[in-house]
């Protein structure tokens, strides 16, 4: 399959707590290739962020840690 047609039958995820913010969330799909794909909830008919699952997960543990706060 490839990456279009992945990411048109994709079942995108965003978090639990997006909500809470009024819906400034981010959406996110893994992919095969290990990749991720990650998008703005609220523009969804824009193309999507494509990394790689090592770039994926030094995000999340950098956003853990404080490392991206303002």
């Amino acid at each position: 399959m490839n990456l279009s047609e992945e990411l048109r039958n994709a079942h995108w995820r965003k978090a639990t707590k997006s909500g809470e913010d009024g819906g400034e969330c981010l959406e996110v799909v893994p992919l095969s290739g290990g990749r991720v794909a990650i998008r703005d909830a609220e523009a969804p008919d824009q193309a999507p962020y494509v990394v790689r699952a090592a770039v994926w997960h030094a995000f999340i543990h950098g956003a853990k840690n404080g490392e991206f706060d303002f």
